[in-house]
């Protein structure tokens, strides 16, 4: 398969990293790439530094919008390709030949295509779970999947409710819907721990956890997921509340 594959980039205020994102999908050895680049409106140098590449970017926009699921959905509605993947400023490709290698693992059923990605400073890789049982309650990093733009249109897109977990509610519709999914077992992106889905503060982490348990309470369907989301939040707000605390007590007995 040599399927166009439409990479988008949300940005807003991404002069730090831009850059970087954008050499990275031209680099790429897979020549059927088509780059979308959604830009929020900013303010600092982000539109400056996007300037120059504008011939070789195949659909640009920037205006206010209302919020990362907004600006998604606008990349997918500018998108031809057979797949997309969501590149946002502060991620990029692995190395020149991840989309290369990664699409050598597409078959002609796959819906969505999971690879790993490495995260943070450590550059810790992440592998994909999968659609299982666990996807009821938790997702997979969107820099890692490739999926096919017609299963996103057919799902009606991002829901703009969600402010950080749109990826996971998108996800889980599908896995709901019996769509495809294959694991690669190939790097395909860097992820930094700078998006708002990466802080590590209690509020920003409450923040996620309350999308995620929205994302149950809507695709939810049955009683026994009903009473089994329950108990799932009740243990895991405690644990991570638990190890919450001990970490960043650890943290400051360091600094002292």
């Amino acid at each position: 398969m040599e399927p166009t594959i439409s990479v988008i980039t949300v940005t807003l205020n991404s002069d730090k990293f831009i850059e970087q994102t954008i050499q990275s999908v031209f680099n790429q050895t897979y020549q059927k790439i088509e780059y979308i680049i959604v830009d929020g409106g900013s303010t600092d140098r982000t539109l400056e530094i996007i300037n120059p590449f504008k011939k070789r970017i195949h659909s640009f926009v920037s205006e206010i919008d209302d919020g990362i699921a907004d600006a998604m959905n606008k990349g997918v509605s500018l998108a031809s390709g057979d797949y997309i993947i969501f590149l946002h400023a502060d991620d990029y490709f692995h190395h020149e030949a991840s989309l290369e290698e990664s699409v050598g693992f597409l078959e002609a059923t796959t819906d969505i295509l999971a690879c790993r990605i490495q995260f943070g400073k450590d550059l810790k890789i992440i592998k994909p779970a999968g659609f299982n049982l666990w996807t009821n309650f938790k997702g997979m990093p969107h820099q890692g999947i490739l999926c096919r733009r017609t299963l996103i249109e057919s799902l009606h897109g991002f829901d703009t409710q969600f402010k950080i977990c749109m990826d996971y509610d998108l996800l889980l519709r599908a896995y709901k819907k019996g769509a495809q999914l294959r694991k690669a077992p190939v790097v395909l992106s860097i992820m930094r721990e700078t998006g708002i889905s990466s802080r590590q503060d209690w509020q920003s982490l409450k923040n996620r956890f309350d999308e995620e348990r929205m994302a149950h309470q809507k695709n939810c369907r049955s009683l026994a997921m009903q009473i089994l989301y329950k108990l799932y939040w009740f243990l895991y707000l405690h644990y991570r509340f638990v190890t919450y605390t001990i970490i960043t007590k650890r943290k400051r007995l360091k600094q002292q």
